[in-house]
């Protein structure tokens, strides 16, 4: 909500595959990180899986909003969308924890990218077949896995 206060809404001139290919710049750069171990700009992987976690909930908010609607949003209607697509995708973070016996807490943050990567890597492979799947979830629920794969990135970090 601070960038937004800061830039406004200019994230609604990006297209999903931009949107997309955000996330996995950052993505690419985490994992170029936790290979390398040194950073030359002097920014650490928290804030790129920070950054995650926004793109996918503005991918999210871009799939949702139609086609016309303005490039410019009101703050309030940002905030409330924000926090709607945050709450179902942490919804969908209870359920699977049940479900999966939050196994992602025995993992290692690298296999958290990992899976980042290759949901990734099917979105783009959506995004390329004009979002049409045959048996597999769409773009909508890839993003949510990441961004919860990056929230428990960032638990294991010591971010609260």
């Amino acid at each position: 909500m601070k960038k937004t206060h800061d830039y406004g809404t200019a994230w609604r001139i990006l297209r999903l595959a931009s949107i997309t290919d955000q996330i996995f710049i950052k993505a690419q750069r985490i994992r170029t990180l936790e290979e390398k171990k040194i950073s030359k700009v002097g920014e650490d992987i928290t804030g790129e899986y920070i950054g995650i976690v926004n793109y996918c909930v503005i991918g999210m908010m871009q799939l949702e909003t139609e086609p016309g609607a303005p490039v410019e949003l009101a703050p309030s209607h940002v905030e409330r969308l924000f926090d709607e697509k945050v709450k179902e995708t942490q919804d969908l973070m209870f359920a699977k924890n049940h479900d999966y016996g939050e196994a992602w807490r025995d993992m290692r943050i690298s296999s958290l990218t990992d899976l980042i990567l290759m949901k990734l890597l099917r979105v783009k492979q959506i995004e390329d077949n004009e979002g049409i799947t045959l048996a597999s979830e769409g773009i909508k629920a890839n993003y949510q896995d990441i961004l919860n794969y990056s929230v428990f990135a960032l638990i294991k970090l010591g971010i609260k």
